[in-house]
């Protein structure tokens, strides 16, 4: 089975404001996220990467096109890649929302709660993976697929392929712009890294 590498979209306005983008339209990279875009390109143009799969909102069409141009290819919408159907709580600051009540079984049993007017935890992971399982059988072993995606269905997707309990997914990272690579074997699945950030600087570093 391929690489596949798990690339979360660059930032938007949204993330640097602390908004809740969901599956809202019209959400594009600003400056931030575009350079992290050309830097993802620049990383990963020399490796052997046969296609580029993208979820269709926008951030990520826009993450995905640098780099599948520079490999020469065409970005290839998957709506499986989507990001999480957060329902009534699209466009809502995040700072309010970590007031309710209800934040604390986002944060501590996700795998319980369902977004008012949109998915549950449970159906995003299940999607999510499903698709990797769909693209993953489209391609030989040891090709290398990149999928354009958002943080909550790849920190999902990792639990899964590493048989860790859905509640703890919210301990991982996924930051804008970054790469986590999954192996997809007959034996298992291999999380070769997580959340490889191009941009991070550490302190005093």
């Amino acid at each position: 089975m391929p690489l596949i590498l798990l690339v979360r979209h660059g930032e938007n306005d949204y993330v640097k404001k602390k908004l809740l983008a969901g599956r809202l339209p019209g959400v594009h990279l600003n400056k931030k996220g575009q350079a992290q875009a050309q830097a993802l390109a620049e990383r990963l143009k020399s490796l052997p990467i046969k296609a580029v799969y993208s979820s269709p909102l926008e951030r990520a069409l826009e993450t995905a096109e640098p780099l599948a141009k520079a490999l020469g290819l065409e970005v290839i919408p998957r709506p499986g890649l989507i990001e999480l159907d957060i329902g009534e709580w699209q466009g809502l600051p995040l700072k309010s929302l970590q007031r309710l009540k209800v934040w604390r079984k986002v944060q501590g049993n996700p795998s319980r709660y369902r977004f008012p007017g949109g998915e549950a935890f449970l159906d995003t992971q299940q999607r999510i993976c499903t698709e990797i399982e769909s693209l993953a059988a489209m391609h030989q072993p040891k090709e290398i697929i990149a999928c354009v995606s958002h943080a909550d269905p790849i920190k999902l997707a990792v639990v899964l392929y590493l048989g860790m309990p859905l509640d703890n997914f919210q301990r991982l990272a996924v930051s804008p712009g970054s790469i986590t690579a999954l192996y997809l074997g007959e034996m298992g699945a291999q999380l070769v890294t997580l959340n490889y950030d191009l941009s991070l600087s550490l302190p005093g570093a």
